[in-house]
C-alpha cells in the first residue's frame, strides 16, 4: 500500500484511471484538524446532535448550480446501525435535503457486514466492499440524478461499490458529497499556508471558508 495513494492534484488512482464510478466528489474540507475530532466526536462518541452543524458545512460543499432529484445517505448494516444507534450518513442527509429542498431516499441497503477498512490496500478495500450494497426500490433512483452522502471519503472504495450499485439500478448520475476527505498527497504538494488564528489552508482543500471539490 503507498502512502501517498493521491497525485499532486488531489487525484485518487481511481479517478486516474476512470473507475471511481462516480461523475464528481465535493467535500467540505481535510479529514484533519477541529474537522476531523468533530466527525469522530459525532460517530464514536455517539453525540448525533453535532450532524446538524456539519450538515451546515456539507451544505457549503455542494455547488448550487449541480442539480439533484434525490439525496442517499451511505446505507451502514443494520448491526453497526445498532451497536452505534444512528447512520451519521442518514443524519446529514435528512439535514442537507432540508436545506436544499430535495427529497432524501432511505432506499440503499448494506447486505454485507464487511470487516474494517483498515490497514487495506485500496484494491482489498474494494473487493472488501463487492456486493455489499442493494437497492431495495428502484423507483427511488431510476432515471435520476442521485447525491450520495457520506461523512469522510478516504480512498473511495465504499463509494465505489455504492455507486456501482445505484448505477446498476438505474441512476443516470451519481455525484458524491462527504464533510471530509482525507488527503494522503504528499507533504511537498499541499502547499500549506498557516495562518496566525491556527487554521490553515492548502491547494485543493478549503480556502477562505470556501468548499473543496474534489470531482
Amino acid at each position: 500500500m503507498t502512502p501517498h495513494p493521491l497525485d499532486a492534484e488531489g487525484h485518487c488512482a481511481l479517478c486516474r484511471s476512470g473507475l471511481s464510478g462516480f461523475d464528481g466528489a465535493f467535500a467540505y474540507g481535510a479529514y484533519d484538524g477541529t474537522l476531523r475530532k468533530l466527525i469522530q466526536v459525532f460517530k464514536y462518541q455517539r453525540i448525533p446532535v453535532l450532524g446538524k452543524p456539519l450538515a451546515t458545512l456539507l451544505s457549503n460543499a455542494v455547488p448550487r448550480e449541480r442539480a439533484f432529484d434525490v439525496i442517499v445517505p451511505m446505507p451502514m448494516h443494520w448491526r453497526r446501525r445498532w451497536q452505534r444507534g444512528f447512520n451519521q450518513a442518514a443524519l446529514l442527509a435528512d439535514e442537507l435535503g432540508a436545506r436544499l429542498g430535495v427529497p432524501v431516499m432511505h432506499s440503499m441497503r448494506r447486505v454485507k457486514a464487511t470487516p474494517p477498512q483498515a490497514g487495506l490496500t485500496a484494491a482489498q478495500r474494494r473487493e472488501n466492499m463487492s456486493g455489499a450494497f442493494k437497492v431495495s426500490r428502484l423507483s427511488d433512483v431510476q432515471g435520476k440524478r442521485v447525491l450520495l452522502v457520506d461523512d469522510v471519503l478516504t480512498t473511495g472504495a465504499t463509494a465505489w461499490a455504492c455507486t456501482r450499485s445505484l448505477k446498476r439500478a438505474g441512476a443516470v448520475r451519481v455525484t458524491l458529497a462527504t464533510v471530509a476527505r482525507a488527503d494522503r498527497r504528499p507533504a511537498s504538494a499541499l502547499n500549506i499556508e498557516f495562518k496566525p488564528t491556527g487554521t490553515s489552508s492548502s491547494t485543493g482543500s478549503v480556502q477562505n471558508g470556501q468548499p473543496r471539490s474534489t470531482a
